[in-house]
């Protein structure tokens, strides 16, 4: 009987490492990842090992600023985790490995003063120059109103999609249909491949915080029955409009928020088909040798709970705080990465 990882894959189950770290990339797909994902976290934490600090300095003494280097570091790094996974991307002729690369968060900063249109187009824009010349590449875009807006006008001119910060089924509906309508504009949908990334933790983060009052069964399982029903309904919306690849959902943020819970709660509870974007640790707990997982993603808890989950949760503003809270972290992380390889080139002046 198979245990750990390869037990989750075995079920039907994906796993896409959430890291570009060549190191845990390299071992992660040893033991069966067959892709990755990246963000300005993960390049920081990478940055704060050391372990790029002779690049840093060369990329500051060929005269780049500070954003270009962030965004040499993020291409090398995508590009290096996308050599590890090409073998798989060529064996399932384009359905799996690949390596997500996410576009400039600080397109959703306020801040920033864009109109939305401008954002749209730097969206379009960024996402052609970042994908062009890449076979396993694919252009991360979250679910914003801008980054929703610029999903048709990408998927028609055939970039590869994931589309992140997917909180609740009207975001992923709106985003599918997007890309549908772009990919549909196309000479031929070979090739044609999309993802969709729903959120999990953040969302019994939130029932914990805003509906305390729900019942011991209840709590903690709107996360999954949310992502289930989203999974349910793009198997359903596939299978009437059949592609080449599989349009797949993503399972993203499986790493649990409330440390008495087993590492795995998400991991397990979604098994059986899809594409699992674990962090490394949750990566590592899933692949204990003691392990074993089963199909358990078509699987609903008792319609009492169901019921009450419908009543008492209003899922539009879940949607307005954690879109509020998730852009917050969208944008915070890159900001954080610009400032830390500015202290980079401080230390160096």
């Amino acid at each position: 009987m198979a245990h750990g990882l390869q037990s989750l894959m075995a079920t039907g189950t994906k796993v896409w490492l959430d890291s570009v770290d060549p190191q845990i990339v390299a071992e992660a797909r040893g033991e069966g990842a067959t892709g990755a994902t990246s963000n300005p976290v993960i390049i920081s934490d990478l940055i704060k090992t050391g372990r790029f600090n002779d690049r840093i300095a060369a990329l500051v003494a060929d005269g780049k600023d500070d954003p270009a280097i962030a965004w040499t570091l993020t291409d090398e790094l995508v590009r290096h985790a996308q050599r590890e996974f090409l073998e798989t991307w060529k064996r399932t002729l384009g359905d799996d490995g690949w390596v997500s690369f996410e576009l400039d968060p600080l397109l959703e900063d306020v801040g920033a003063g864009l109109s939305r249109a401008e954002q749209v187009a730097r969206y379009v824009d960024l996402g052609k120059a970042w994908s062009a010349g890449e076979s396993n590449r694919m252009i991360k875009v979250p679910a914003t109103p801008a980054g929703i807006a610029a999903l048709e006008p990408l998927a028609a001119a055939g970039v590869p999609l994931n589309v992140t910060l997917i909180f609740t089924m009207p975001q992923y509906i709106q985003a599918r249909d997007a890309v549908w309508r772009g990919a549909r504009t196309r000479s031929s949908l070979a090739g044609f491949k999309s993802v969709y990334s729903v959120f999990i933790s953040r969302i019994d983060v939130y029932t914990q915080q805003y509906l305390p009052g729900l019942s011991a069964a209840a709590q903690g399982m709107l996360g999954i029955v949310n992502a289930k029903r989203i999974w349910a309904e793009n198997r359903a919306f596939w299978q009437a409009h059949p592609t080449p690849l599989k349009q797949e959902i993503v399972f993203a943020s499986t790493g649990v928020k409330q440390p008495e819970l087993d590492p795995c709660t998400y991991v397990a509870a979604l098994a059986g088909d899809g594409i699992q974007t674990n962090p490394p640790a949750t990566t590592r707990a899933a692949n204990d040798p003691q392990r074993t997982f089963s199909r358990q993603l078509d699987q609903l808890p008792p319609a009492a709970v169901l019921e009450e989950l419908d009543t008492h949760v209003a899922m539009a503003p879940l949607e307005e705080v954690l879109m509020r809270e998730g852009v917050e972290k969208f944008v915070a992380p890159q900001r954080a990465l610009l400032a830390l390889i500015a202290s980079h080139r401080a230390s160096r002046a």
